[in-house]
């Protein structure tokens, strides 16, 4: 065959094509079971950093292994409920809930909420997380929020997937932001359940804050900052009357 004929370049070229693109199928094939441990571990980490049981310097130092089996260790249900607070199934204790299976719920929570499954999950020392998953200013923003048995804020965890470098990336960088949450209770009854603004709650002479459940946004980072916002009281709406039970039953024992 003429190797300068325009039909020996079109065929050289579509093997190669193919050739790499089984090349590049085989190795993503390889390494996704690795992906998806990377991943279960990261969100493991993330729940359990908004839970107090570590830093997520601390669980990343551990490795996968390691986490997976303090997170056995520590877990002690998981079950998923709609928005009307009833529990719809529990979940195997392995389950956990990636960004993307977020995602569905949270489409979910913004047409035909009533679909909506959202997860629980519940620590042997009475620490319950949930997740928030909402939009950003570049792309998704997710997080876990940790509660005690009164319904109070005792810590929580943020990511995102492409937020800008020290601006809205800070949601996930920043501890000081983050430890912001804690102490906090979610207002359930009110229209607003969270508000990220600037300066965050009023404070009287004493230093006390006057109004709960206002964050001091971060400067520079309006956006990111409304987009966790509305992530937040999104998704702490929908569980309201599950932390309206939960709370009543605390009360009574």
């Amino acid at each position: 065959m003429n190797t300068n004929s325009n039909v020996y370049t079109v065929i050289y070229t579509t093997v190669i094509v193919v050739v790499v693109a089984a090349v590049l199928a085989f190795v993503s094939q390889s390494l996704k079971g690795n992906q998806q441990a990377n991943e279960k571990a990261d969100t493991i980490s993330q729940m359990m950093t908004a839970a107090r049981f570590g830093t997520k310097a601390e669980f990343q130092k551990m490795g996968n292994k390691a986490v997976l089996a303090k997170y056995a260790e520590e877990i002690g249900a998981a079950y998923t409920v709609n928005v009307e607070g009833r529990k719809v199934a529990d979940l195997d204790l392995t389950k956990v809930y990636s960004p993307s299976e977020l995602k569905a719920q949270n489409y979910k929570l913004k047409g035909d909420k009533e679909e909506a499954e959202l997860p629980v999950f519940e620590f042997r020392n009475g620490t319950a997380v949930v997740p928030v998953y909402g939009a950003g200013l570049w792309g998704p923003v997710w997080g876990y929020i940790a509660f005690d048995g009164s319904n109070t804020i005792i810590g929580a965890y943020f990511d995102h997937e492409s937020e800008t470098a020290g601006l809205g990336a800070r949601i996930k960088d920043d501890p000081a932001f983050q430890q912001e949450f804690a102490g906090e209770k979610p207002a359930f009854t009110e229209g607003k359940v969270f508000e990220i603004v600037k300066g965050g709650s009023p404070k009287d002479a004493d230093g006390k804050e006057i109004i709960d459940n206002k964050i001091d946004a971060i400067t520079g980072a309006t956006m990111t900052s409304k987009g966790l916002e509305a992530a937040i009281d999104l998704w702490l709406a929908a569980y309201a009357k599950h932390f309206s039970a939960a709370e009543d039953n605390n009360t009574e024992e």
